[in-house]
């Protein structure tokens, strides 16, 4: 081994021209031991080595080094050549080669790793200069496990997690042995967030993923990829009903009633299952179709799981064409409004008209909103489709040769967008439209978001004279505690329970619907409020409930939903409103 360094040495340059080389007698004495005590006080070792492979020199911090890695006794070359070999994990060869060539040398060895690098020295020989790497090796490999760690719950994170699935994909590939992905999302969370603070949500998170480790073995991995999303690998999974059995347990233990700073909280789990290789074998795929699987658990009513299907895919991508299409519709103008008007009971006049949104697509038809409406909610395209409405309806009604009022549909993102007031006043005033003819209508679900704000903002719009109404009324928990909170000029009837007023076949369902409408009718009259039943179709529905005090009705027997053009026709053609309305 020695003499293969020293082939390595004997190609060393000659020394540059003008430059003599340091000697060790004479004046120079005194700077060589000068030189020597500033190199010990360094805390990188330094070792000469002449030209025949001898070590001729070596600092303390070098011999320092030399024994932390094991070497005892003096250095010498037979000895730094195999202590090199064992740390550095290669040949003396390859080691000599890669020092040769500047690269530098990795030794580990006794828990410590030096770092080895070679200079060539002129008309000398080489230096080898020793750097102790231990503490940054050990940094940097706790920083390389925290970035693959959750920081919250000490749980792995999405990049360990594709680590190991990756790693049970590739025993697929060799054995055979199949896995399960089971991506689990917490249902109820966000309110606990937003009402007990951050750290309470924090806490329940790390519960939550406490009782995750419970359930799953040593071979498998529970991983949290993003707020309260969390993924289960299992592994060794032979048949669905393995991965069944787990996500039922996911479902029931993430069920259970929570303790965190003398609170008791409940949340659910919606849970998807993908199967390898049966629902793919890359982690994409897999992670997608858990994904589908999920979306399918949270439609079908959360705190329940469902297998990936591959229907699931074909309804995601149909989901997806809609979307695009919806995000072009506003652009295209194939968004139009129907109205269906609302008749007075008191003198059998109309006096309104509720704007109701339709989508005309060039392929499909005509678009339901139930269809729509919902994905444009999640995708936050109403709070734009909102505002169109809002303009559109009142360019309509001020175009009406009577003066009714026109309702339109608000929903809870319209009041979050902080816009709703200004879209309001500066559609007024572009239709020059009259504030007391429109009304917004709201459901139970805008009132239980950001209550202060919401009444502000409903104060706001009575003070501009715009008229408000509550939709669905009694359908909700909180109905009678809003009317409190706030004066409502309306309240619309849900048509369930008109529905129930002549239900022949449930007798229990009929009186119930009756005493419903009764005290809704007479709550309105004593708080000065319209009521109007929705949904009314039949003689005797509108009997009964002109019978129990309803002021206003609304329904397929006053009229259906029509577009613009056909609703100028109507009211231009009757004489006498109600009897057009009912033609």
């Amino acid at each position: 081994m020695t003499a293969l360094l020293s082939a390595a040495l004997r190609v060393t340059p000659d020394p540059a021209p003008g430059c003599p080389p340091i000697r060790a007698d004479g004046p120079d004495a005194t700077a060589m031991q000068r030189l020597a005590r500033g190199l010990d006080a360094v805390r990188h070792g330094v070792l000469l080595v002449d030209s025949d492979g001898r070590v001729v020199a070596c600092t303390a911090p070098a011999l320092a080094l030399l024994r932390r890695l094991g070497l005892g006794g003096a250095p010498t070359m037979r000895r730094l050549l195999r202590l090199a070999q064992a740390g550095a994990g290669s040949g003396a060869r390859e080691t000599v080669a890669r020092l040769r060539g500047g690269t530098i040398v990795d030794v580990a060895l006794g828990g410590h790793s030096v770092q080895v690098e070679m200079h060539p020295v002129p008309g000398e020989g080489i230096a080898l200069v020793l750097e102790d790497v231990s503490a940054r090796r050990e940094a940097e490999s706790r920083a390389h496990e925290l970035a693959r760690l959750d920081p919250l719950t000490g749980l792995p994170n999405r990049l360990e997690l594709r680590e190991h699935l990756d790693a049970a994909l590739l025993r697929l590939q060799r054995s055979g042995e199949g896995c399960a992905v089971l991506l689990v999302d917490l249902d109820r969370f966000k309110p606990v967030n937003d009402t007990l603070g951050h750290p309470v949500g924090d806490a329940l998170l790390q519960k939550v993923a406490d009782r995750l480790r419970s359930m799953v073995r040593a071979g498998d991995t529970v991983a949290r990829i993003g707020g309260d999303e969390f993924v289960v690998l299992q592994a060794g999974v032979s048949e669905p009903g393995e991965a069944q059995a787990l996500a039922r347990r996911v479902v029931d233990l993430v069920g259970r009633t929570y303790m965190i700073e003398g609170q008791l909280l409940s949340i659910g789990a919606s849970v998807g299952v993908a199967l390898a290789p049966a629902d793919g074998s890359d982690a994409d795929r897999l992670l997608k179709n858990a994904d589908l699987a999920l979306y399918r658990a949270k439609l079908d009513g959360r705190s329940t799981f469902r297998f990936f299907e591959p229907a699931m895919d074909a309804r995601m991508q149909a989901r997806r064409r809609l979307e695009l299409d919806m995000r072009q519709a506003l652009a295209r103008r194939e968004f139009l409004l129907h109205y269906q008007p609302q008749l007075s009971l008191a003198d059998d006049r109309l006096v309104g008209c509720e704007a109701l949104i339709r989508w005309r697509h060039p392929e499909r038809g005509l678009v339901s909103p139930l269809d729509f409406i919902p994905l444009a909610e999640e995708i936050g395209l109403i709070v734009p489709i909102g505002e169109w409405v809002i303009r559109q309806a009142c360019r309509d009604a001020a175009s009406w040769p009577r003066p009714l009022s026109v309702a339109v549909n608000v929903s809870p993102a319209q009041f979050k967008s902080d816009r709703l007031v200004e879209t309001i006043v500066s559609a007024l005033s572009l239709a020059g439209l009259p504030a007391a003819r429109l009304e917004v209508e709201i459901t139970e679900g805008v009132l239980l978001q950001e209550n202060e704000k919401t009444l502000h903002t409903l104060h706001r719009l009575r003070d501009l004279g715009v008229r408000v109404s509550m939709d669905d009324f009694g359908t909700g928990y909180s109905s009678l505690s809003y009317l409190r909170a706030f004066p409502f000029d309306k309240i619309k009837i849900d048509r369930s329970f008109v529905t129930d007023i002549c239900a022949q076949t449930n007798p229990g369902a009929k009186a119930d619907g009756e005493a419903i409408i009764r005290a809704i009718a007479g709550l309105g009259r004593s708080l000065g409020m319209t009521t109007v039943a929705e949904g009314v179709e039949t003689e005797e529905q509108l009997h009964r409930i002109r019978a129990e005090g309803c002021t206003d009705v609304q329904g397929y027997l006053i009229s259906k939903p029509l577009p613009a053009d056909d609703l100028l026709r109507l009211l231009g053609a009757s004489a006498t409103p109600a009897s057009g309305a009912r033609r």
